[in-house]
């Protein structure tokens, strides 16, 4: 096992050892195989991000989160709050996602997917090394007096920062309100959008005091996922961890000495390279973010000292310890069974989801109405029709027995786009139609010639004797 000391977890890597301030993390940029990966993908995810909300699908912006207006739009795809138990359902889905992909995989998705990792990593830590220089020097850089030269890199460093937050700020916005209204609130006057003109301004101060301060305590501190892997982890897990029973016991090698300690030469590089401070060689912690930079690290090492690489790599703690390879246990095969049913329940709501939600209701304190002059009766409801498409719709109610009809009292032209409208109608049914004192009539919502939705109700008439 690791030769590390046996309390090194008795505080964070953050932490100075008096734990009484905290502990600037430098660490070093290795452009190995798997960065190289890691940067087209975040590369890709980051053009994804920037451009999502200016995408029109339908006429509408790829992806909405209109809390305030409640509206909500996946792929050109409209959400009301009627279909609240559609975002419960997909959240309910997604959790049990992110809940299978951690019990197999470990925490990748934090250092290859998170938008965290990746404007940091990406983006910010590379503007940072673009000014003030490679890890060493940042270091040296802090730790020197306050010279003009270090003025000009901290202040071009953090103006570019501030600037890059201003544009994520508005990036975020575009997601909330809509890329229309965010246009307003950038070439209107500010007295007209002081309200969205504060939310930028505290969505930047925010994104520039996470990616210029917070940082790495953001994944540490901040972030609960890290804390579910204690739960969710287990022997069988696929994550970025060192193969100790290769590695121990570490020594240095001398050339021309034949070596009998193992492939590890605790050249702590995989400690330099780490974005949170830790040592991986210490086992699976809280803090590691699966970034895999440590792998690149110990892959370049072994390469130069001829020896087989991934001592540091995708491994589960029974591969390293017993040499089994990964096989599906009980527990995936009971989240991938869940998972499949969610996906299913959740498929088979959206695919029969009506643009047109129908609510009907016989009107209160009524009951039918004999016509005697015709041989009708009838019967009084009210009916309130909610657009769920993205645009104004005319519409029709047509009854399915093909006797009735239908005598409007209230009746609008057309719907608003994600308005509502409210109806009052008599159904009118010959008396000799009619065999019991209740029964079920059923109606088409009709809206540009085609059926939106169906519904029903009852209606009561003294039967036909």
């Amino acid at each position: 096992m690791s030769q590390s000391p046996k309390h090194f977890r008795d505080q964070i890597s953050t932490l100075t050892d008096d734990g009484k301030s905290r502990k600037w993390i430098y660490p070093r940029i290795v452009k190995g195989t798997l960065y190289k990966y890691r940067s087209v993908l975040s590369y890709f995810f980051l053009a994804l991000l920037f451009a999502a909300p200016f995408i029109r699908l339908n006429g509408e912006q790829l992806v909405l989160l209109n809390v305030l207006e409640r509206k909500f739009v996946f792929f050109g795809i409209v959400f009301w709050p009627q279909d609240f138990y559609l975002f419960v359902l997909a959240l309910l889905t997604f959790i049990v996602f992110v809940v299978l992909f951690t019990v197999v995989f470990g925490r990748v998705f934090c250092g290859w997917a998170c938008p965290q990792t990746i404007f940091l990593e990406m983006v910010f830590r590379k503007i940072e090394i673009w000014i003030e220089g490679d890890h060493l020097k940042r270091k040296k850089l802090d730790d020197g007096p306050l010279t003009g030269q270090k003025i000009f890199k901290k202040t071009l460093k953090h103006g570019i920062y501030l600037c890059l937050s201003f544009l994520i700020a508005n990036i975020f916005l575009a997601y909330i309100i809509g890329t229309d209204a965010l246009k307003k609130i950038i070439t209107e006057p500010i007295s007209m959008h002081l309200s969205g003109f504060l939310s930028i301004s505290v969505f930047t101060f925010v994104f520039y005091l996470v990616f210029s301060r917070v940082r790495e305590l953001v994944c540490t501190v901040v972030c609960p996922y890290g804390r579910l892997q204690g739960v969710l982890l287990d022997n069988q897990s696929i994550i970025v961890a060192y193969d100790y029973e290769r590695g121990e016991p570490r020594a240095k090698r001398v050339k021309g000495v034949e070596n009998h300690a193992g492939d590890c030469i605790d050249c702590k590089l995989c400690v330099d390279v780490c974005p949170t401070g830790i040592d991986i060689r210490n086992g699976t912690q809280m803090e590691c973010v699966n970034c895999t930079a440590c792998i690149d690290a110990c892959d370049m090492v072994m390469e130069k000292i001829d020896r087989p690489t991934r001592l540091i790599g995708f491994k589960s703690e029974d591969e390293i310890k017993t040499k089994q390879s990964f096989h599906i246990n009980k527990r995936i095969y009971a989240y991938s069974a869940v998972l499949i049913i969610l996906i299913s329940v959740l498929s088979y709501l959206l695919i029969t989801r009506s643009d047109v939600k129908t609510t009907i209701l016989r009107a209160g304190g009524t009951l039918y109405q004999l016509r005697d002059k015709d041989k009708t009766v009838s019967n009084l409801y009210n009916a309130e029709l909610i657009n769920k498409t993205n645009r104004n719709i005319k519409f029709e109610i047509v009854p399915n027995n093909p006797k009735a009809k239908i005598q409007y009292i209230q009746k609008p032209d057309s719907i608003a786009y994600g308005g509502a409208a409210k109806l009052t109608f008599f159904v009118i049914l010959p008396q000799n139609e009619i065999n019991t004192y209740k029964s079920e009539i059923g109606f088409k919502l009709v809206a540009d010639d085609k059926i939106v939705d169906h519904f029903e109700t009852t209606f009561i008439a003294p039967p036909n004797n």
